[in-house]
């Protein structure tokens, strides 16, 4: 679970570390998020299709785990609309298994600021399991 701050623009730094979130994931989660955005590919949500297709188990949205990712830039901030820009690159799936569930795990570094914008540029990086599953997660924050 991430933990909301607010940072002025004036007290971040370039190498600054946002603090890391862990994110935990369950099959609820992965019915909850099939329902609320329409996307009820089997791979996300029926073990056996999952793996009939050559995954370990059923795997969390895509989106999901991207948002979850700009959730912790967005807390960092204190406020969701600060993030301007967010990007990422997918680079391995989040497998989410019946028991326990997975954690998604999001760590943060200040990569440059914009004195003119008043941005912060933070690069994320993104794993589940020991494994990166986003790449150039990148968000730029407006702050006040």
């Amino acid at each position: 679970m991430s933990t909301v701050s607010s940072v002025r623009f004036e007290d971040v730094r370039v190498g600054d570390a946002l603090p890391t979130a862990r994110h935990e994931v369950t099959r609820a989660d992965l019915r909850a998020y099939a329902e609320a955005s329409g996307d009820r590919n089997p791979i996300h949500l029926d073990e056996t299709v999952a793996r009939s297709v050559g995954l370990p188990d059923v795997i969390a949205h895509g989106m999901l785990t991207m948002g979850l990712a700009g959730q912790t830039a967005a807390d960092w901030a204190g406020d969701p609309a600060a993030v301007v820009e967010y990007a990422t690159k997918f680079t391995a799936p989040v497998a989410v298994p019946a028991e326990g569930g997975a954690v998604v795990e999001v760590a943060g570094t200040v990569a440059a600021v914009d004195e003119q914008r008043r941005t912060a540029t933070v690069d994320l990086a993104v794993t589940s399991a020991g494994t990166k599953v986003l790449g150039r997660a990148r968000a730029v924050v407006r702050l006040p």
